[in-house]
């Protein structure tokens, strides 16, 4: 792990190097290659430079106390030594967690799906909810939120709804709320007073960029233009502005009716089949790796269910990592920063006890 972090530390100062000379910038995909080379590596480079202080400061009490005799230096010597050997083993586990290979679409934007599942309008509200949910998160975090397509019934619920989040790192915290949500309540509409129990289905897609090379042929696509439904503004509903794409070997079908001009929708219609089809194609490599799928967390069937939202006790629980939240009116408020950062540590736990088995 040591000759790893030599090398990254000498590679790191490299970028530095190349960063300062006048002519970089001349060249701006490679200005922009080193800037996010030089982000990636930076808090590894910073742990790594206070592990070795941390070591020194180890070696030099050490030193100091083979030679000192005033007893009051002595116990801050101790103290001094005792504190940097805890840091030490602090950071070696910091390191070996910043050292695990990285997802490659963390960095990415995400398109998120929610589609309402059993439960009738009581999912379909749900589904609004958790829309709402994320964008509040995604505010909370400053990043931006733009509206693919919905699908809403009279009553304030979404059918469905794509939407993609644009922001540092997105992919990274939002791939783990893929799954199955539940939610158990009395609904409005329900005079007895009786809970319910309704799903909702989330679906988390790494937007595709210019880095992923998704060759879409024209012969297999349908394209079909219409008029939007449901509530627009201004020219929404009047011009034949919504798109809609069939691809014809998968099956898959996606609309778009947010914007007013029909470029601008089938721009985003494309957007979302480009990330279906990445999607689809990343499901079934991880198919053919059993083994990797059932060690990582937030990553597994999109059937499972993962999370269940109990409104009369007030409480969510994760179910892969048996976390229960007793604050469900900050959760459904986007504060759900705790949960995922519950589910990236559990995941790195298992990652981290299946490298150690490995060596």
């Amino acid at each position: 792990m040591f000759d790893k972090l030599e090398d990254l530390l000498h590679r790191f100062e490299e970028i530095l190097n190349e960063l300062n000379e006048p002519t970089v910038a001349e060249n701006q995909a490679r200005f922009r290659a080193l800037m996010k080379e030089q982000s990636d590596l930076t808090p590894i480079v910073e742990a790594y430079r206070e592990y070795k202080k941390c070591n020194e400061t180890v070696a030099d009490s050490l030193s100091l106390l083979e030679s000192e005799n005033d007893d009051e230096m002595r116990e801050m010597l101790k103290e001094e030594l005792n504190d940097a050997k805890k840091r030490i083993e602090e950071l070696e586990t910091e390191l070996k967690v910043l050292l695990l290979p990285k997802d490659p679409n963390d960095d990415k934007n995400v398109i998120v799906e929610i589609r309402a599942g059993a439960g009738g309008d009581e999912a379909a509200l749900f589904a609004a909810e958790i829309y709402r949910m994320y964008v509040h998160y995604a505010e909370g975090r400053r990043w931006k939120i733009e509206l693919l397509n919905v699908d809403e019934i009279g009553i304030g619920g979404m059918k469905e709804v794509q939407f993609v989040i644009t922001g540092q790192g997105a992919y990274s915290r939002m791939k783990y709320e893929s799954g199955v949500h539940r939610v158990q309540r009395v609904p409005e509409t329900e005079s007895g007073g009786r809970i319910h129990t309704s799903t909702i289905s989330v679906a988390v897609m790494p937007e595709v960029d210019e880095d992923i090379d998704i060759v879409i042929d024209e012969k297999d696509i349908r394209v079909d233009v219409m008029r939007a439904s449901g509530n627009g503004g201004q020219c929404v509903n009047t011009t034949d502005s919504a798109v809609r794409l069939t691809h014809y070997p998968t099956g898959i079908v996606v609309y778009s009716q947010t914007e007013k001009s029909q470029l601008q929708n089938k721009a985003k219609a494309f957007a979302l089949l480009k990330s279906k089809l990445y999607d689809m194609e990343q499901q079934q490599r991880h198919d053919a790796e059993a083994e990797l799928r059932r060690s990582q967390i937030g990553t597994g069937d999109r059937s499972e269910k993962i999370r269940t939202y109990n409104f009369p006790q007030g409480r969510v629980t994760d179910h892969r990592i048996n976390l229960t939240l007793y604050k469900l009116d900050k959760i459904m408020n986007g504060d759900i920063d705790e949960i995922l950062d519950a589910c990236i540590s559990a995941d790195q736990a298992i990652r981290l006890s299946r490298l150690n088995q490995e060596v």
